[in-house]
Formats: C-alpha cells, structure tokens, sequence
C-alpha cells in the first residue's frame, strides 16, 4: 500500500496529463482527418477535446505546483540567499494555498448544484458535474502538493530537512545543463 502511494505522489499528475493529452491529439486528429478526407464530421470530437483541456489545465496546475515550475516573477527572490528564497515562497506557497481551498470549497458547491440539476453536455452526455470536478479536484490536489512543500520548507527552516526554492534563472540553466549557483546577488 505504501509502494502504491509513493508511486500515485511520484506519477499520478504526469500520467493524467499525458492520458489528456494523448486523448486530445487523437480526437482532433480524428476530426481532422474526418473532416478533409471523408467531408463529414464527427458531432462530439471538439467537446470531448474541450473537456480534456479543461482537466488539463487544473491537473496541470498541480503538476506546476509539485515541480516549482510556474511562471513566477523572481525580482525580490533573487535578492535573497536560501533562507529567504524560502521564507518568501513559504508566504508566496500560503496565499496560493489560500486561493486553492476558496476554489475547492466554492468549486465544489457548483459542481453539486450542477449535479443536481441533472444537466448532460449536448453530444456526448457527460453529465456536466464531471466536467466542473476538474476545478475542486485539480485544486485539491494542488493544495495537496503546496501542503507538501511548505512542510519541507519549514523543516529546511528549523535544519532538518532540505528544500531549495528554484529561480527561473536556476531553471534556464538547469535546462542547458549548468548548474545554477545560489544566492546570487543578495542578503539574508
């Protein structure tokens, strides 16, 4: 069971993401084809690829989330060493997480109000609560993964534990494959 759930911590964001998009490219491929070769169309492909997009982007959010790698201006954070790199995302990690929870409590709340209406989607009659689950469950695990680091930033704080908040210029050099030296250009 703990083998399972450090795999599901370790994948689950990435293999949704790559099922999402995999079904995506084969629908609209599809419809393309369908559409030029064969001069007819298929009435429910732009719907199914509209809501794969929609868990997309909340599933991604939280992928974002877990490996520090949304678009974030780091003006201030570069001007400081380590410690307060990390106590400024710690505050940075808590508004967010904020954020996250109002849209998994109010996301939720539409989501069963639509339920309860019993409204499908037009084509493929997905009920239309599926679809407005993406926002309360990719939230709720972004909230999951920002609960994640800020623990690992505390306890590199109180020096039992190891957190390094990432740059983009750490990023940028990562990705050419130089490490990123830290600290650059700032003060505790």
């Amino acid at each position: 069971m703990i083998n399972i759930m450090k795999w599901l911590d370790a994948n689950l964001e990435r293999y949704l993401l790559i099922v999402f998009s995999i079904v995506m490219v084969i629908v609209i491929f599809t419809q393309v084809v369908m559409r030029y070769l064969f001069d007819n169309s298929l009435a429910w492909s732009e719907e199914l690829a509209r809501y794969c997009f929609i868990w997309l982007v909340y599933i991604g959010v939280s992928y974002g989330v877990k490996e520090q790698r949304h678009i974030k201006i780091d003006l201030v954070l570069i001007r400081f060493k380590e410690k307060g790199r990390i106590l400024l995302s710690l505050l940075s990690n808590l508004l967010f997480l904020s954020f996250a929870l109002y849209i998994v409590v109010f996301g939720a709340v539409i989501t069963e109000a639509i339920m309860s209406y019993g409204q499908s989607s037009p084509s493929l009659q997905i009920p239309m609560g599926i679809i407005y689950l993406a926002a309360p469950i990719g939230m709720g695990l972004t909230s999951i993964r920002l609960l994640q680091q800020m623990i690992k930033q505390v306890r590199t704080l109180m020096g039992t534990g190891s957190f390094e908040v990432k740059t983009e210029k750490d990023e940028v050099l990562e990705d050419v494959g130089l490490k990123p030296s830290n600290n650059e250009g700032g003060k505790q």
